[in-house]
This record gives structure tokens, sequence and C-alpha cells, in this order.
């Protein structure tokens, strides 16, 4: 059985002059961890604020929980919790503070459902009476996600909770989010790195309010058929530039100090190796790798693009 479930959904600004999501459809299975994947404008907080009630559909249908988000909103908003991008706790006030004022206003107790945040809450608690605005980046996470939970939540929805945050903090992050989906919790996350993806049972890549691809992590990465090679030279801007003129290139992009390119199958190492050598390049290395989400996402954006010319 779903825990959301999304059909047409279609959300524009500026009186239709801006589609920002673009008549999308997916589900979440119930205890599912789903993850959506994309850039900053994608659409990702768009469809986060229509599935917790606080935007309206321009068109097309959805429910979490098997509510409607329109017509039973009251009922999503007891039965859910959800993390914004942006910190938006009450900055003067401490962890504690800020802490019993969310189980408040949902008629509950920090003690009745202290089990559910134990974990995530012990390390904070030593702070408890520090100020919630002079938190560092990680211990604020810590205590929205623990004020996100605090009414113990069917499903959880978390809009780019590691942006921001140092790498220890989001795989920290991770590591509750595993947790917390074992004791039944549906959680749909949003997040622009592509690293994060592999945490996910599943993922939807987005991009300018379109879904490219909904699989599980292994499967859209198998999705990349094409050999994918590794590219170093001693100057990176002139190997770009080049690669964009070799006969036999399909695709060529920058990735960290390496270009990654895909070629005509009948390519030889060494065609490509003196090309580069014959217009000046030296310290060449070539190899082939195993592709990424990112270079899955690179893929499929390139024809999602060439689509709409």
């Amino acid at each position: 059985m779903s825990a959301i479930t999304v059909k047409n959904l279609t959300k524009t600004y500026e009186k239709g002059k801006i589609l920002a999501v673009d008549n999308i459809s997916f589900e979440v299975g119930k205890g599912e961890l789903f993850g959506l994947i994309g850039p900053d404008g994608a659409g990702k907080t768009s469809i986060f604020r229509m599935l917790t009630t606080l935007l309206l559909p321009d068109k097309g249908k959805a429910s979490v929980d098997g509510f409607d988000v329109v017509r039973d909103f009251k009922k999503i908003r007891n039965t859910v919790g959800y993390m914004p991008g942006k910190f938006s706790l009450y900055q003067d006030l401490t962890i504690e503070e800020n802490l019993n004022f969310f189980a408040t206003v949902f008629n509950t107790t920090v003690e009745e459902n202290y089990s559910l945040i134990k974990d995530i809450y012990i390390q904070i608690e030593k702070f408890k009476t520090r100020r919630a605005g002079k938190l560092s980046g990680g211990m604020k996470q810590k205590l929205a996600l623990c004020c996100a939970l605090i009414h113990k939540p069917t499903t959880l929805f978390l809009d780019e909770p590691t942006t921001g945050v140092d790498p220890v903090s989001r795989k920290e992050f991770w590591d509750m989010l595993k947790r917390l989906k074992e004791q039944g919790i549906t959680i749909l996350v949003s997040t622009p790195y592509m690293d994060e993806a592999n945490r996910c049972d599943r993922i939807a890549l987005i991009q300018s309010g379109k879904i490219l691809s909904i699989d599980t992590p292994a499967a859209i990465i198998n999705s990349f058929s094409e050999k994918l090679y590794a590219i170093k030279a001693n100057k990176m801007y002139p190997l770009l530039k080049l690669l964009e003129l070799f006969p036999q290139r399909k695709s060529s992009y920058a990735f960290g100090e390496f270009a990654h390119a895909v070629f005509d199958p009948q390519m030889e190492d060494n065609e490509l190796i003196k090309y580069l050598e014959e217009r000046g390049l030296k310290q060449i290395e070539i190899e082939i790798i195993e592709p990424t989400i990112e270079d899955t996402f690179i893929k499929l954006l390139s024809r999602y693009n060439h689509a709409q010319e």
C-alpha cells in the first residue's frame, strides 16, 4: 500500500508564467525511504509544500496516508512531520524550549514519544539550555529532526536536510534516517547531493519540475549501458574543448579533476591519446570506469534537453 500518491501534479507561479512542477506522478510505499534528487530550482520544495498542504496544486491530485492534500489538509498536518530546507525553529528559544513547544502544539509531551527521538536527542542533550540560533549546522539539523518527530508522525518529509552541513554530520543524519525507517516511518527526502541517492530505497531524478527517471539507485545506474571513460591531462580546459571536437565523441563533461566521456564503440584508446598529444596535451590518463548516479543524471538531462529543442 502507498503512503504517498501523486498523480499529474502541477504547480505554476506568477499567474502561470513559471512552471515549477510539471505534471508529475509517483508513489511512495509505506515504510519506504524515497529520495527526490535534483539541483536547486528543480521543483523539489514546491512538491514538498503541496504534499504537506502548505501550497495548493494547480492541477492533479495527491494523497498522504490516504488523505487528500486539499480536502483533508487538517488530518495530514496532524499525522506528518515536516523539516523544511531552511532552519525554521525559534532562534531565541533553547533546544529544550523548542522541543517542548512543538510537543505542546501536537498535544503530546517529550516524555511520551522520547523513545522515538532518543538516539538523536542524546547527541545534543548536553546543550539543551543553548539557544537554537547559537547552534552549529549539524546540531540545528538534529534539533529540527527531533521537533519534526516529537508527535510520532507516520510520514516524514525532509526538504534538503543536509544542505550546508559538514560531511560527518551528513553521514550521521543518514544513519539516523535508516534507524527511523526501521521503526516503520515512511520518509520522503530531497537532496541536491547525488552521492546521497544510494542511501534511498528508490529515487526520482528531477529537473525543471519534470521527473526524468524513477527506480532503485542500482537500476538507474545500470541503465547507463555505454562504456564510460575518465580522462585526465595536464590542462583541464583545453582537454574539455578538444574532447568536444573529437570525431568519435558522443558526450563529455567535467567531473572533478577528470573529464568523463562516452565515445563510439569502435574507438580505440590509442586513437584518443594520439589525438590529444598531437594538440599539445601531456600526462594523459585514460581508464574505463563504472558510472555513478550523477553520470546517469547528466545523460538523462541531456536527453531531456534535446527533446525540448
